[in-house]
């Protein structure tokens, strides 16, 4: 810290002259988060940039407006709700934070009923594929649960359902599926798992349940394949994470998560507090944290509604056919996603034995692209892609531009010694 004060123009002067260095976020395709919203929101948030959520005796109709999205989220997700039960569920800071919760949730459960049982309740896991964010492996690590993967294969990069089952065991607190895979963006398929797992839970006298995971799929299956069984239709799914600032097209950051009912969260992971003027139950990870991005995701709600949410996805899915039609006709890359699932694209060379992924990856930034190449997961992990994922403002315009900028940086790279060629010259200097 400097011993002198600045003048403020100074101070906003160089730090505006830094960022300069970011990326533009716009062109940044790697991220699945939300990077525009409309101006009305936008002043919302600015409105309520001073409001701390967690003062909820002070700011009461902040905590309304969180209680309406949990039950419109929970309405969206199929939650066997009564006419006037209200849905049970808290807004979070992302779905890291809904993950760890609801795994805690899991976690408690499982506990009270070996220890009602007389049985050993110090080995926990829990069950997930190799493809799984990385949160589930802090959620592991951080609680002390064996995390048991699915391995994934070259043509297959989600969770086997059958090999998910084979995994379960007396100790398994839960099963976690993943409704839009980080890496392909490919579902699940979590019918399946769910009747795989009832039939086990029938063999063995288990009743081993189910997480779903959809933070990015939770926004776009209710309104692109409402007939998909993947929700609280399903009577294993007890509890699913949803982030609001991917999908749900709210800045970051924002999730939630979402309990079946008030059965599936144990009453003792519940906080009382007074001391903010009012009894205030809670249950978060953290505490202080802004509303705006509460305040936001209301916005959305009420403002695009089910035909809104439709348009954009669908709008989203279109833009994806544009890029992945347009990759297919160079005639150079294998297309890794699926054309349903999570509106991306993920493609990788056809022959890498020149060039890899990760060279057109570093190119592309040159025309102000940001397109992240990765290894997958084991056992897939000799496979190398590129993933581009559309949001809302990734337009059929910027879909073709980027087409030809991938064309120009293909072109190029074949101009250039080949990466082995070029990997000796340097050693040699």
């Amino acid at each position: 810290m400097p011993e002198n004060s600045i003048p403020k123009e100074a101070a906003f002067q160089i730090i505006n002259d830094e960022l300069m260095l970011d990326g533009n976020p716009r062109l940044n395709l790697a991220s699945f988060v939300t990077t525009w919203m409309e101006p009305e929101c936008n002043k919302l948030i600015m409105d309520a940039i001073n409001k701390n959520y967690v003062d909820m005796d002070e700011y009461p109709v902040t905590t309304e407006l969180q209680n309406r999205c949990v039950n419109m989220i929970a309405h969206l997700f199929n939650a066997p709700l009564g006419e006037s039960e209200a849905a049970v569920g808290v807004g979070t800071v992302g779905s890291s934070e809904a993950i760890m919760l609801a795994g805690l949730a899991f976690k408690r459960k499982w506990q009270n009923k070996r220890k009602a049982e007389g049985k050993p309740y110090d080995k926990p896991n829990i069950v997930t594929g190799a493809n799984v964010q990385v949160c589930w492996e802090k959620f592991a690590r951080y609680f002390e649960v064996e995390l048991k993967e699915v391995k994934l294969r070259e043509g297959y990069y989600v969770m086997d359902p059958a090999k998910a089952v084979e995994l379960v065991d007396e100790n398994t607190i839960c099963v976690a599926a993943i409704l839009g895979s980080t890496l392909n963006g490919e579902f699940e398929d979590v019918k399946l798992l769910n009747d795989l797992l009832v039939e086990k839970n029938k063999e063995t006298g288990w009743d081993t349940p189910i997480h779903v995971d959809a933070a990015s799929g939770g926004f776009i299956a209710p309104f692109l394949y409402p007939e998909l069984e993947w929700d609280f239709r399903l009577p294993l799914v007890k509890s699913i994470n949803v982030s609001g600032h991917k999908y749900g097209l709210v800045y970051a950051g924002i999730g939630w998560v979402i309990w079946r009912s008030k059965d599936d969260l144990p009453e003792e992971l519940i906080f009382h507090i007074n001391y903010l003027g009012a009894d205030q139950p809670t249950f978060t990870l953290n505490f202080s944290k802004g509303s705006s991005q509460v305040i936001a995701q209301y916005y959305q709600l009420i403002r695009l509604g089910h035909e809104g949410y439709k348009n954009v996805m669908e709008n989203c899915h279109e833009n994806a056919m544009v890029l992945k039609e347009g990759l297919e006709k160079t005639g150079r890359f294998n297309i890794v996603s699926k054309d349903d699932g999570v509106p991306l694209v993920a493609f990788s060379l056809k022959d890498n034995k020149r060039h890899d992924e990760f060279e057109i990856s570093e190119m592309l930034r040159r025309y102000g692209w940001i397109v992240p190449a990765y290894t997958m997961p084991a056992d897939a992990q000799h496979i190398t892609v590129l993933r581009v994922v559309i949001r809302e403002d990734f337009s059929r315009t910027l879909a073709e531009r980027l087409v030809l900028d991938i064309q120009k940086v293909v072109h190029e790279l074949d101009a250039l010694p080949a990466k082995l060629n070029a990997r000796l010259a340097t050693e040699k200097q």
